[in-house]
């Protein structure tokens, strides 16, 4: 299995950001990165490849261009105000408001954002493009050669919307590979969201699509961020009627049901036939992860991607979550250890 990976996720690194009522180091930090390629070399894997540049043809299939253009230019309209400090939404629009892009960066920000955690700094947009070359680079990989692939992403993106970013992602990783296998031939594409938090931006970009199958288990929306999307009864719309399946678990899920919810995931996905299937790999579903609340083991990593990899089904894993940090590198090498395993 090839990595893709680039070292530039180091130019997103905000300072800080408000938890709890603090302010707070960020839970998404370059360290994640580090552990889990140190992981990886140390159980024989391959050193990690760089991506190729990544192509925005595809990112504007999955992306508005109001929102591409923001995220290009909105260090530069913050710069212009004459901030010092990271770029952060401030007021976001409500119930009973306009929902109209305002000329302002600090309106321009709460208009795209999704959550008020996330920050923008100077070098985030580079980054971010970086992060999506990864998954847009790792989709050809299994398009042509190979019958799976990693793409180290960093920052993440599920939690990226159509056109709004949040929860630490600003372009969608994985529905940038479902796009890209689509483009290259795929006739359909499932996604596997195994994150702990529901990834409400890939439900909202393939939500009345039928030729993505968007399949997501994680913490209930009623007590687990993002809170306003992600209960079971979202199924699709239009075209997309029974392409969004979601299982929601409660507090102190343990592996023995979620391990159920999975094998019932793993059912509804092979009887979609995909040609190719795309796994958003958060791994806070860890029992000792600080922003979450499952109660996964290390050993049960290893469980699920055995689990994953028995539907032999060619695979693109696209790195979302896990803010254990120092444990998230064993997590992830466990899950591919046990899909290569299988």
């Amino acid at each position: 299995m090839k990595t893709i990976a680039s070292t530039d996720h180091v130019l997103h690194f905000p300072k800080a950001e408000l938890s709890g009522g603090e302010l707070v180091r960020p839970y998404e930090c370059p360290e994640r990165w580090d552990y889990i390629v140190e992981a990886l070399a140390n159980s024989g894997f391959s050193a990690p490849q760089a991506p190729t540049p990544l192509d925005m043809a595809t990112v504007e299939k999955v992306h508005g261009d109001d929102y591409l253009r923001f995220l290009a230019q909105a260090w530069s309209l913050w710069e212009a105000e004459g901030y010092q400090g990271e770029a952060l939404p401030m007021a976001v629009p409500n119930r009973r408001m306009q929902q109209r892009e305002p000329e302002n960066i600090n309106g321009k920000l709460g208009y795209f954002a999704g959550a008020t955690e996330t920050a923008i700094t100077a070098t985030t947009w580079q980054a971010v493009q970086s992060s999506a070359a990864c998954a847009q680079t790792a989709a050809r990989l299994l398009g042509t050669s190979e019958t799976s692939a990693f793409a180290l992403c960093r920052p993440p993106g599920h939690h990226a919307g159509f056109d709004l970013y949040g929860g630490y992602c600003f372009l969608n990783n994985a529905a940038i590979a479902a796009q890209q296998l689509r483009d290259a031939g795929a006739s359909k594409v499932a996604i596997l969201d195994v994150d702990f938090h529901h990834g409400n931006g890939t439900q909202d970009i393939f939500y009345e699509r039928n030729d993505v199958l968007f399949v997501s288990l994680h913490g209930n929306p009623g007590h687990a961020f993002p809170y306003f999307l992600g209960y079971a009864d979202e199924t699709g719309k239009n075209e997309g009627e029974g392409y969004n399946i979601n299982y929601p678990m409660l507090p102190g899920t343990r592996y023995s049901v979620w391990s159920d919810a999975l094998t019932d995931a793993l059912d509804r996905i092979d009887q979609y036939f995909p040609d190719a299937l795309v796994v958003s790999l958060g791994v806070d579903t860890f029992e000792r992860d600080p922003i979450s609340f499952f109660k996964l083991t290390s050993d049960d990593f290893t469980r699920y991607g055995n689990a994953i990899g028995k539907r032999k089904h060619p695979t693109l894993f696209v790195m979302e979550g896990g803010y254990a940090v120092e444990e998230i590198g064993i997590n992830t090498r466990n899950v591919l250890q046990g899909f290569l395993n299988a």
